[in-house]
């Protein structure tokens, strides 16, 4: 996942060697041996989206089993969006976030995806098709995707509020985030997100500037302290966004602060280095830091999580052979090497059975069952991520997806929020 902020870009898997694009992707006459014969053979997909799950290794996997070529076109989060609204013409394949979609359906630029042409439809994960996970809802505050999954129709501009057979995106990764900790340096278990205001951290605590994403981090805070209960965090007011920057910006004239992060990089370094003992982090940053030999945890806390996921969908320009050689694109996805591979970084992938016919059991229990690592954990470019009897922060897949409180989103009146959150860092 990618934000753009005033010009700068935040990217969650910066640190992952070997994974981001690297402008477009490996071409077929860099691979040898002719690939089987498919019906998208030869084509050419122009693949929109941010880095988080473009990867000359997927590139070059699918490039063999299918013939087809993923050319990729790695921009931030909000051009994405912008040129889906302004230039539909210029990608065939749009890897998107769920939160956007609000801003996104109404400008009848994204077509439906068709139900009956996905061939694991029925195993898409719950979390993302109903907010449930292990038959149990979960939080759906913000952009849940299960409010903005279906459509009413293949050139709808509206949602549909019942399954249908119109998908606004078909889900790629998801996770569920947190707050990264120094264990060491705070001596003690942090079990709630109220600690980002306790002054017993003045001064090493750190929040993302991204509104969007700062806000709800504070606003769980907020709520997890007393202070004040929310109609929907993700989805907040201008009263709640009021009392939100108002708390904030007493908590930063007291001193409460050390930093706000935009870039990947600094939110590793601020944890490493120890002027951060608490922070808004991303669970990469997190290993990041580990890999320096310097203990970061990523606890589950009390009140849930906050989840995010994106997905794939088609521009109305996609038509013919590359409309074709989409769907085999997105099928040959879902199949499961992709979502093992992506399952390795820490995400999770949008059919879960067939990720695990591609993954050793070891990984599986360590990534997926919460079990201590039987043998050392690895990235898929090799880097070590945990040693053997390492186990995951926050445990299962149902433990953290199951936990989730809010999602990321879009506020009603977001124009109002980012203006008074730029009042707060301005404070």
């Amino acid at each position: 996942m990618s934000y753009k902020l005033n010009g700068t870009s935040v990217d969650r898997r910066t640190f992952l060697k070997g994974t981001a694009a690297a402008g477009t992707a490996i071409l077929g006459s860099q691979i040898l041996g002719a690939p089987a014969v498919h019906a998208a053979e030869g084509v050419t997909l122009r693949y929109l989206g941010t880095a988080v799950n473009q990867s000359a290794d997927i590139a070059k996997k699918c490039k063999e089993d299918t013939g087809i070529t993923i050319e990729y076109i790695p921009v931030t989060t909000d051009e994405v969006a912008k040129r889906i609204i302004t230039q539909p013409n210029s990608f065939d394949l749009v890897d998107s976030e769920y939160f956007s979609l609000p801003n996104l359906i109404p400008s009848g630029n994204l077509l439906g995806m068709d139900a009956k042409k996905i061939k694991y439809a029925d195993k898409l994960a719950t979390v993302i098709t109903k907010g449930e996970v292990d038959g149990k809802k979960i939080g759906l505050q913000g952009t849940a995707p299960s409010k903005v999954f279906y459509l009413e129709g293949e050139h709808s501009t509206k949602f549909a509020k019942s399954p249908t057979e119109w998908i606004s995106l078909i889900p790629t990764t998801y996770n569920a985030d947190t707050l990264g900790m120094r264990p060491d340096l705070i001596g003690r278990k942090v079990e709630h997100w109220k600690e980002l205001l306790n002054p017993e951290f003045k001064g090493r605590v750190a929040l993302i500037n991204v509104p969007s994403i700062g806000i709800m981090d504070a606003a769980m805070a907020i709520e997890s302290a007393g202070l004040f209960k929310y109609g929907d965090k993700g989805n907040q007011t201008k009263d709640e966004i009021d009392f939100t920057i108002k708390t904030l910006i007493a908590a930063k004239k007291a001193g409460q602060f050390r930093a706000f992060w935009t870039d990947f990089n600094e939110s590793v370094n601020l944890m490493a280095s120890g002027e951060v003992v608490l922070q808004s982090m991303w669970s990469p940053a997190v290993t990041a830091v580990r890999s320096k030999g310097i203990k970061c945890e990523y606890p589950g806390l009390a009140e849930g999580y906050r989840g995010w996921a994106s997905g794939f969908g088609l521009p109305r320009t996609t038509r013919g052979k590359k409309m074709d050689a989409a769907y085999e694109f997105v099928n040959w996805f879902l199949s499961g090497w992709a979502g093992a591979y992506l399952n390795r970084q820490g995400y999770y992938s949008a059919v879960l059975e067939t990720a695990k016919a591609h993954m050793e059991p070891y990984e599986w229990d360590f990534w997926m069952e919460g079990k201590p690592a039987a043998k050392d954990i690895h990235a898929p470019d090799g880097t070590l991520i945990e040693k053997a009897g390492a186990v995951r922060d926050g445990g299962s897949y149902v433990a953290r997806m199951g936990h989730v409180a809010c999602w990321n989103s879009v506020m009603d009146q977001n124009e109002y929020m980012v203006r008074k959150w730029n009042e707060f860092i301005a404070a």
